[in-house]
Order: C-alpha cells, then structure tokens, then sequence
C-alpha cells in the first residue's frame, strides 16, 4: 500500500506564514479599531451640529415671533391713524363746501356766521370716544 499522506497541522506550517497572518489580523483589528474611531467622531459632529442648529432655528422662530408682534402691533396702529385721517378728511371738505356756500351768498348780504364749537377748532379731539379698532389677523404658531 501507498503512503499516506498527514495534512499540514499548523505547527508543521512555515513561521513566516503564521507571522504574515498574525501582523495581518493585528493590522485589520487596528483598521477596525480606527474605522469604529471614526464613525464615533462623524456621529458627534453631527451631533453637534445638529444641536447649533436646533439653537438658530429657535432663535430664528423667537425673532420671527417678536417681528409678528410689533407688525400687528403697527397694522393696529396704522388702522388707527387711517380711519383718523378719514374722519379729519370728511371735515375739511365739509368746511370747505361751507365756505363756498358763504362765499356764494356773499353778494351783498350779511352772512351770520355761528359761532364754531371747541370740537371744530381742535379738530384732533373728537366729540365722540374713540373705539379701539382690533386687528384681525391669523397668527402662525412656530
């Protein structure tokens, strides 16, 4: 009968075989250990990251929302001044037409003029109290 042959046990092996496989596993477990490092130092930044601009979208969304206010806050106010000015607007072309029809009859006759209330000749105080007008305005919930 032939030979028979035994199969290679690692102690049989050549040394520089086992120390090629030992540097390359030592050298994969670093590659791993520097890989695993770096995932590690990606995540926090992001992390980071994520949390400055957490920050400024909340400091944007406060800005926005003081904006919002002082807006409706002039809007109102506008409001205010523009039905003023309407009112202040409707009395001077009633005192002109007044004064047309004066002059108009002033052909020789006496005109006897009234005597003008306070209200008239301090046109900025009104005979009646003046209403808040509230502004109506959807607000946007951030």
């Amino acid at each position: 009968m032939g030979t028979v042959q035994k199969p290679a046990s690692s102690s049989d092996s050549d040394p520089n075989i086992e120390e090629k496989k030992r540097k390359r596993m030592l050298s994969n477990r670093e590659s791993a250990r520097r890989s695993r490092a770096k995932k590690q130092k990606q995540l926090e930044d992001l992390v980071n990251e994520a949390s400055t601009l957490q920050e400024e979208n909340n400091q944007f969304t406060e800005k926005i929302k003081v904006t919002t206010e002082r807006f409706m806050e002039m809007e109102s106010s506008n409001n205010v001044l523009r039905a003023r000015v309407m009112e202040l607007t409707d009395r001077v072309n009633s005192l002109n037409m007044l004064l047309q029809q004066l002059a108009g009859e002033g052909s020789g006759y006496t005109v006897d003029i009234p005597e003008i209330t306070d209200t008239l000749m301090q046109p900025w105080q009104t005979p009646f109290p003046l209403i808040p007008i509230m502004a109506s305005a959807d607000v946007i919930d951030f």
